[in-house]
């Protein structure tokens, strides 16, 4: 039967000035396509790709008889560019004429409507050299893989992930090839194959010859549909982004199609190697992809009991190892301390304490800064709206219970006045008389001190000046002067002098037994210091529940804010604040220090409590890890995040990581001979500005040492020394293949 309309290509390749034609019937299928292609440029069929850059449809063969697609005819003849790739680094023409630059890549035009496809000699998928040929190559073609990812909205998080994994070699070889035969549709813990899919596809644009940026809106409808919590435009973080894509990956493309149950077993006393290297099998059993083979690794995970020193050893595997900044182990905190007898104003001390530390660590820090006696004590309160909220007294509640906005205040009391009740007061302004009565409002720190049972009204007026007396205004005789031509004053208010003497009672001038109607008033109040439940007067004693706190509000006429320093009183600091520190020298640190904090020994937290097989208890157990098994690909987060149930923080610290010599060989438990454990660094995920929001960018080693800035759809080179800076967040290193 003869075809009267055959499938006409015309292949050619680059910088040649001629193109052959071939002709092949409609029936053949793309294994003879692909054996007519070879045969005319001389080349070994693992060393071509056929692409289809058409963009009409997106199906693709092997080199199985497959059939094409049955088209029909074209008459107006318009030919579809395809790109064949080699991946040697000659390309020998039928005529015998060498050219070594077209060994990148030649085209096949089609003059009827072509599909997409790719294929290979070798009957399956092929791990091909051709990135890594393609990087140590100084071929013109090097704008492969520059394709900027537009940015939907806030998804430059997801752009700086995507970037790094678009340029790790053996994840790309993969991609660009026939991974689609791999895709495990049926797996329960899979996304029915379609993360693979889109993740695919979005690779394979990214590295097309010419593109321009790609919006990845496909992709990011996968990802939202399978992850909601990326769902809609927020900033989210690419180290979360990342860890979801690679396990959606895996067990997209997971050749495990049904996992068998296996049994943990004990060591026994069998060797370490023997029992990692059955925990290594068993984690294969049920887990064999492309992810597993490229980038996860083991560690092996030490529990010690601290009461019997039963010792648990396993073997478990990583995908990526999240190192805690050393700095991220201590936090700075900022304390107002008062004292309580009158004779000193209230200062501020800054100290360090252990980020997930006790209280009794924030008391006994605090004691060393201000060379607490050994007859005094603390008691700590968390101040808000000028009132008392809390107070800090369990010594075994968590430091991260304390927010950096926090404002507290150390109030230094004598031992042994602990058992004698507290009386607060809190100060409030009086304004001018309006039309509906006094505005008022609070200010300033809660005074604190004891007082006995039986004080009456002049007692607490008395305490309470002698509290105020390091806020007063220092007074000369000029002040003096001027003072005493103005209309009212504090002496002529309260009939006592600016500096109290004794014998005289500072809050009535002729002894009256009546409310205090002038100067300072004083009432009963609540905690929050917005009631005045009776008004207090000098001789009537001050009834109060035995124990409990004695809540003061003290009214403050405007005349009076010129004696005392107000601003002093008012003056609290926070427990962080950034811009207190923003002129320091940036702190650094080294990344095996941060690798080295990672795999100390330390106990585990309350909230990890292990049940010992040898007590029949839960303990507080000593875990120690250690590397194992290095994967070929390894990614390093550094946590620069931190998150507790009441505040959330960024670390700004630089981190000196190695770009060309990570050598690991120290951290490793078991060392083989066969693999190297030197990486070289080749793509980091950057994160700049505050938290909750910010940016991500990714730089990407592409080419003969060439790095490149990916911010969106702007990709620019950048100079290798500007590869490490404190923004720094994730970073992909690939193992250093020894010759």
């Amino acid at each position: 039967m003869t075809d009267v309309y055959p499938l006409q290509l015309r292949l050619s390749a680059p910088r040649e000035t001629y193109s052959l034609g071939v002709r092949i019937t409609k029936k053949d299928n793309a294994v003879e396509f692909f054996k007519r292609a070879c045969k005319i440029f001389s080349v070994e069929s693992e060393m071509l790709r056929i692409w289809d850059f058409s963009g009409q449809t997106n199906l693709f063969f092997t080199n199985e008889k497959s059939k094409f697609p049955s088209y029909q005819r074209q008459s107006d003849g318009i030919p579809l560019e395809l790109q064949v790739y080699g991946l040697s680094d000659s390309f020998k023409c039928r005529e015998g004429k060498k050219d070594e630059r077209a060994a990148q890549h030649s085209t096949i035009a089609n003059s009827c409507c072509g599909a997409s496809v790719m294929m290979n000699g070798s009957g399956g998928i092929t791990n091909s050299n051709f990135i890594r040929s393609f990087w140590g190559s100084s071929y013109e073609a090097g704008s492969l893989g520059l394709t900027g990812l537009q940015n939907l909205g806030n998804t430059c998080f997801m752009n700086s992930s995507i970037q790094c994994l678009a340029h790790t070699p053996k994840l790309v070889d993969y991609f660009l090839g026939d991974y689609g035969r791999e895709i495990n549709p049926d797996n329960p813990l899979g996304m029915d194959g379609e993360i693979a899919l889109a993740f695919g596809d979005l690779l394979r644009k990214l590295w097309a010859p010419g593109a321009t940026p790609v919006a990845p809106r496909t992709f990011k409808s996968k990802l939202s549909r399978f992850a909601p919590q990326f769902n809609g435009f927020n900033q989210h973080d690419s180290q979360e982004l990342l860890a979801f894509l690679l396990d959606g990956l895996h067990e997209d493309l997971n050749r495990v199609k049904c996992k068998p149950y296996v049994e943990v077993k004990d060591g026994d006393g069998r060797s370490d190697r023997e029992v990692a290297d059955e925990y290594w099998r068993n984690h294969l059993a049920r887990n064999d992809s492309i992810i597993v083979d490229v980038c996860q690794g083991q560690y092996k995970s030490t529990l010690v009991c601290p009461v019997c020193k039963k010792v648990s050893v396993t073997f478990d595997p990583f995908m990526y190892l999240s190192l805690p900044l050393p700095s991220t182990m201590m936090r700075t905190m900022t304390l107002t301390v008062v004292n309580t007898d009158g004779n000193s104003q209230p200062s501020q001390y800054t100290i360090t304490v252990p980020k997930h530390g006790k209280f009794e660590d924030l008391i006994q820090g605090l004691s060393v800064a201000c060379s607490l006696g050994v007859n005094e004590t603390f008691l700590v309160a968390e101040i808000y709206n000028n009132c008392i909220l809390r107070y800090l007294e369990e010594p075994s509640d968590s430091l991260s219970l304390i927010r950096d906005q926090d404002q507290l205040v150390a109030y230094r009391f004598i031992k042994d006045v602990e058992q004698v009740p507290l009386v607060v007061f809190m100060h409030q302004l009086m304004e001018e008389q309006y039309m509906h009565g006094k505005m008022t409002s609070s200010f300033g720190i809660p005074l604190v001190s004891r007082l006995g049972n039986s004080a009456n009204g002049s007692d607490i007026c008395n305490l309470y000046l002698k509290l105020l007396k390091p806020f007063q205004t220092p007074r000369n005789d000029s002040q003096e002067c001027l003072d005493s031509s103005e209309s009212t004053t504090l002496e002529e208010v309260s009939g006592i002098p600016p500096v109290f003497g004794g014998g005289v009672n500072p809050c009535y001038g002729n002894g009256a037994d009546s409310p205090l109607d002038f100067g300072f008033q004083f009432y009963i109040t609540d905690e929050k210091g917005t009631s005045k439940d009776r008004k207090i007067v000098m001789n009537e004693i001050v009834e109060k529940e035995e124990s409990k706190q004695l809540n003061v509000l003290v009214c403050w006429p405007k005349k009076y804010i010129a004696e005392y320093d107000t601003r002093l009183l008012s003056s609290l600091a926070e427990v962080f604040k950034s811009s207190l520190f923003a002129k320091k020298p940036q702190e650094s640190v080294s990344l095996y220090k941060c690798l080295e904090a990672f795999l100390k020994e330390e106990p585990l937290g309350p909230e990890d409590m292990w049940y010992c097989p040898g007590c029949k208890k839960h303990c507080q157990a000593s875990k120690k890890l250690d590397l194992w098994r290095l994967p070929e690909i390894l990614v390093i987060h550094l946590k620069r995040f931190s998150y507790s149930r009441c505040f959330k923080n960024k670390l700004e610290t630089y981190v000196d990581f190695p770009d060309d010599n990570l050598d690991l060989s120290t951290y490793i438990a078991y060392r083989s001979d066969q693999l190297c454990n030197r990486y070289m660094l080749y793509a980091v995920s950057n994160h700049y500005g505050s938290m909750g929001g910010g940016h991500y960018t990714a730089f990407v080693h592409h080419g003969a040492d060439r790095w490149y800035d990916f911010d969106d759809s702007h990709v620019n080179p950048i100079s290798q020394d500007k590869i490490k800076s404190s923004a720094a967040y994730v970073l992909f290193y690939r193992r250093v293949i020894e010759v």
